[in-house]
Order: structure tokens, then sequence, then C-alpha cells
């Protein structure tokens, strides 16, 4: 059985996937970045941890690291 589960996206989706793993007693682990601190996937995981950056790109989205 999974215990937590990290969520990496955001939006509706995320959304919704956080809330149906807190129903089935699973922990949700977001990830962000600095432009995406007061949205509601955040606050609808368990746990959110910021990757910094200014956006999406500039965090985890980038791909030349």
């Amino acid at each position: 059985m999974l215990h937590t589960v990290l969520i990496a996206n955001r939006g509706e989706i995320a959304v919704r996937i956080a809330r149906t793993l807190k129903r089935m007693g699973i922990r949700s682990v977001a990830v962000y970045s600095d432009a995406d601190r007061n949205s509601a996937h955040v606050g609808a995981c368990d746990q959110a941890i910021s990757l910094g950056g200014n956006s999406a790109a500039d965090s985890y989205l980038r791909t030349d690291l």
C-alpha cells in the first residue's frame, strides 16, 4: 500500500488527486514554484515543497539541469 504520493502537477487535476488521496488515507506532497505558492494544489496537499524559481519554467520544468 502507498503511504505518500508526490504530485508533480498543478491545477484542478492536482487538487482532485490530493483530495482523493486524503479520503484514502494517503499523504500527498506538492512541489511548486514561488509564483504558485498560493495555488489551490499547494493548500490541498498534506505537505508542499518549494523548488524556488519565479515560475514553473524556472523550477520543476527546467530540463537543462
